[in-house]
C-alpha cells in the first residue's frame, strides 16, 4: 500500500502544482464555468496518462535515440503556448452565461498536455521511479493513480476560476484576468526556451 500512496504523492505534487495546462483550466472555469471547462480537464488528464504509458513503454528509448525529437517537441510547446497566451489577452472579457462559448475542447488539453515540458519531464521522472524495470503492472498501477490524482488536481483549478468568477463579473475584470493569465502562459514559454 506504502507504494501506491507514495505514487499518489508524486502525482499530486507533479498535477497539482501551476503550469500551463493548470493556468489554462483556471482560466477557462473563470470565463466558461466548471461544467465547461471538464471536457479540458478530462482531455488533460487523458493525454497526460496516455504519455506516461507510453513513456513505460519505452518512449524514452526512442528519445534517448533521437535526441532531437525533444527539442523538436520543447519548440512545438512553445509556440503552442504563446498562441494560447494570444488568444487569451485578445479575447474580450465576455463571460459565458449563455452557454454559447466555447471552452477549451478536450483535444486542446491533451494537445497540452503533449507539448507541454513539464509533463514528458514528470512521465520520465515519475516511470524512472515507480516503474524502471518496465513491469507492465506497475506501468498500469501508476497510470490508474496517475488518473484518478491528476483530474482532481486539474479540476480543482478549473473549479477554483469557478469560484473568481463571481468576483469577475464584469467584461474589464475579466480582460485582466485573461491578460494576467496570458502573461503566465507566455512567462512559461519564455522560460522553457531559456538556456
Amino acid at each position: 500500500m506504502s507504494l501506491i500512496v507514495s505514487m499518489a504523492a508524486f502525482a499530486l505534487a507533479s498535477s497539482i502544482t501551476p503550469g500551463p495546462v493548470n493556468i489554462v483550466a483556471l482560466s477557462s472555469g473563470a470565463q466558461f464555468g466548471f461544467r465547461a471547462s471538464l471536457r479540458h480537464v478530462a482531455g488533460a488528464t487523458l493525454g497526460f496518462v496516455l504519455l506516461l504509458v507510453l513513456m513505460g513503454l519505452g518512449l524514452h528509448e526512442v528519445l534517448l535515440l533521437w535526441p532531437s525529437l525533444t527539442r523538436v517537441v520543447q519548440l512545438a510547446g512553445v509556440a503552442f503556448l504563446l498562441f494560447m497566451a494570444f488568444k487569451l489577452a485578445v479575447d474580450n472579457g465576455q463571460l459565458n452565461t449563455d452557454g454559447t462559448g466555447r471552452a477549451p475542447s478536450m483535444f486542446y488539453g491533451a494537445l497540452m498536455q503533449w507539448l507541454n515540458p513539464k509533463a514528458w519531464l514528470a512521465c520520465v521522472a515519475g516511470m524512472g521511479a515507480f516503474a524502471a524495470n518496465g513491469e507492465a503492472s506497475l506501468i498500469w498501477t501508476f497510470a490508474a493513480v496517475y488518473l484518478v490524482v491528476c483530474y482532481v488536481s486539474v479540476g480543482c483549478w478549473a473549479y477554483a476560476g469557478t469560484f473568481l468568477r463571481h468576483y469577475l463579473g464584469n467584461p474589464k475584470g475579466m480582460r485582466l484576468f485573461n491578460r494576467l493569465m496570458a502573461l503566465l502562459l507566455a512567462a512559461s514559454a519564455v522560460y522553457l526556451v531559456l538556456p
